[in-house]
């Protein structure tokens, strides 16, 4: 997996591409370590092949800081990861658009 990252001001866009599992979940993890006057938090999924429960955990974390400090919104979503966010109810969770 690759995760581009830019940030501009308090505006942090996230671009993981690959695979986002256990293995490369804690890198994305670590990336993710200081939001510290972050207030808009995008991810941009269109290079996200595939996801699982540990990069859902991931998710699920980043929008729990989010709620306090901001927003996040994720974006370009291919249909494959959509129907994994709707099995597991993240489509009430997450800002997808």
């Amino acid at each position: 997996m690759t995760i581009r990252k830019e940030q501009n001001g308090g505006a942090l866009d996230i671009a993981p591409e690959g695979r986002l599992d256990t293995t490369t979940a804690p890198e994305l993890e670590a990336e993710l370590k200081n939001l510290e006057g972050v207030t808009e938090l995008t991810f941009d999924l269109a290079g996200l092949e595939y996801i699982s429960s540990a990069g859902l955990r991931v998710l699920l974390s980043a929008q729990k800081m989010m709620n306090k400090q901001g927003s996040m919104i994720i974006l370009n979503t291919r249909p494959e990861i959509m129907d994994i966010f709707e099995i597991t109810g993240f489509t009430d969770i997450l800002n997808i658009q």
